[in-house]
């Protein structure tokens, strides 16, 4: 694993709406959770966790959708999940690293629900959780995470 070369620019499926990274990912995620899997169309939906200040709707806009209407964005045109904004945390954003243009680099460093998961799917990650990790592990999860980094 190592860490991506800043700015990561990104879109949608269709080109419509494109995003910008400028900071460096707090974490990286896959969840199996069966909202996720549904949400899109897959076993699991990947995330990086990014600093607020450090993200970008360039060109385009977004529209809420999913179930939770307040916390999932999509491209109006295309429909593709492209990032989500956890209520209560204002400071971070969960971007889909499969809409950046460079996915060399990602790897995910923790997996949760694994509880959920699809049978054939194995654990490839770092640290695994059968559900969600609780709120304090996270501030370990991400020392942990820059320090796989080098940082």
């Amino acid at each position: 694993m190592r860490d991506p070369i800043l700015p990561l620019d990104g879109h949608c499926r269709c080109g419509a709406t494109h995003i910008r990274v400028t900071r460096l990912p707090l974490l990286t995620a896959a969840c199996h959770c069966i909202g996720c899997q549904r949400m899109s169309a897959s076993a699991f939906s990947l995330s990086v966790a990014i600093p607020s200040e450090g993200f970008a709707v360039t060109q385009g806009t977004t529209v809420p959708g999913g179930l939770h209407r307040d916390m999932h964005y999509f491209c109006p045109d295309c429909f593709s999940w492209m990032f989500t904004r956890p209520p209560g945390l204002d400071w971070l954003v969960n971007v889909r690293p499969t809409m950046l243009v460079a996915t060399d680099w990602f790897a995910p460093f923790v997996e949760t629900c694994r509880d959920e998961g699809l049978p054939w799917t194995l654990p490839v990650a770092p640290h695994s959780f059968a559900g969600l990790p609780a709120m304090q592990d996270y501030e370990r999860l991400t020392g942990d995470y820059a320090r796989a980094m080098g940082r």
